[in-house]
């Protein structure tokens, strides 16, 4: 299965899949038959002969101990859009289907625990990209007719409104992924031992989590009474307030006169430190971040990166003393790790959200995560402006 020496492999036995009814079933039961675990989709092209061979090769060799395992799945192509009754009603009324067919899978979302560091901190570093790239944007678009006035005459439109052309391509961007999001195909995945959630905050702390004796099933529906997630969203909110504030204060910062205590920087020079800032994003959180979260925890990582963070903001008024190629360079650096460690924290945040309730609370835990962030990012930028 592609684990590392350090990972005990699971027997298939091991496993508790859900199926189409959303019963969990322990691969247990078939211990000692010969399985054919198989990828089914009703949409496919080649959905009629494959069906028709499994049923074949099923009515074949059924008596001799031979059980074929289907699983639907609307990954590739939305090829399996209904629900997962609605696939195996399929495959039993117009192929005969024997065998049985079990939840909707997922193959991307097929990760071990200890992967959870790398797949969250992806998403995570695209978030934080998008927050570090947009303002870039900004910073090379801004004023095109002063920038560029071979392609924008001075006068024209695009000089009485100097900041409409960051904002269309913005906008036009967000578009075109608004219109690409409808062909966006479901991701839920019922996980092996799904039912089973971490609370147990020495385990987060030291970042083990195989242990059986740290998970315990999350009893509470209700889940503003579930204290590890609310405590990591009250967290998140409040981290979310202050990061929207660094970046409006920041932008403000740095193009402001050097006898107010800014940078004196362009717009262009903005859009170079938040462009490398970027890019050193996507390498820490791809390749670094998950071999340290499996070193560290999520909280002990989260927590070292925001005592790392006081000195780093501190130093800033020192940073505005420098000039010339020392202050960019010094400038770009600490830009650069101020976003990794903020985007380490969040990372860290989403992991003890997600890992602090059943699969089929995430859904409802990350809105009213989503929420209470969205409720601080709206004060941050007043009290950042104010400030």
């Amino acid at each position: 299965m592609g684990a590392s020496q350090s990972v005990s492999e699971k027997s298939i036995s091991e496993f508790t899949v859900k199926d189409a009814k959303g019963k969990d079933v322990n691969l247990s039961s078939y211990k000692g038959k010969v399985l054919l675990i198989v990828n089914v989709a009703s949409k496919c092209g080649f959905t009629n002969s494959n069906y028709t061979q499994l049923t074949d090769l099923y009515s074949r060799y059924k008596d001799k101990g031979l059980e074929i395992l289907a699983f639907p799945c609307n990954q590739f192509l939305n090829q399996e859009p209904g629900s997962s009754e609605d696939a195996e009603q399929f495959a039993c009324t117009r192929f005969k289907a024997e065998y049985p067919i079990f939840g909707k899978a997922y193959s991307t979302e097929i990760f071990r625990e200890e992967k959870q560091g790398l797949g969250l901190s992806t998403l995570s570093a695209a978030w934080g990209i998008g927050l570090v790239i947009g303002p870039a944007l900004g910073g090379y678009l801004a004023q095109p007719a002063v920038k560029y006035p071979h392609l924008f005459p001075k006068d024209s439109f695009w000089d009485k409104f100097p900041y409409f052309l960051p904002s269309l391509s913005v906008s036009a961007f967000a578009f075109v992924v608004a219109i690409a999001c409808i062909w966006l195909p479901e991701t839920l995945h019922n996980h092996p031992l799904s039912n089973e959630s971490i609370d147990d905050a020495e385990a987060l702390e030291t970042g083990n989590i195989s242990n059986d004796d740290d998970k315990i099933i999350q009893k509470d529906e209700n889940l503003f009474l579930n204290w590890p997630l609310m405590s990591s969203i009250i967290v998140y909110s409040i981290f979310s307030l202050y990061n929207v504030a660094y970046q409006e204060v920041f932008s403000l910062w740095v193009v402001s006169p050097g006898r107010f205590g800014g940078l004196n920087f362009t717009t262009d020079n903005v859009g170079d430190v938040l462009a490398i800032s970027g890019i050193g994003l996507i390498v820490s959180q791809l390749f670094l971040y998950p071999s340290l979260e499996r070193a560290f925890g999520p909280i002990k990582f989260a927590r070292i990166s925001a005592v790392l963070s006081i000195p780093l903001l501190q130093s800033y008024p020192f940073i505005a003393m420098l000039s010339g190629i020392t202050l960019y360079l010094v400038i770009n650096i600490a830009s650069l790790l101020k976003n990794v460690l903020s985007m380490t924290i969040i990372t860290g945040l989403f992991i003890m959200q997600n890992r602090a309730v059943e699969q089929h609370q995430r859904g409802a835990a990350n809105g009213i995560a989503m929420t209470m962030m969205s409720i601080f990012k709206a004060i941050g930028p007043a009290g950042g402006g104010a400030v």
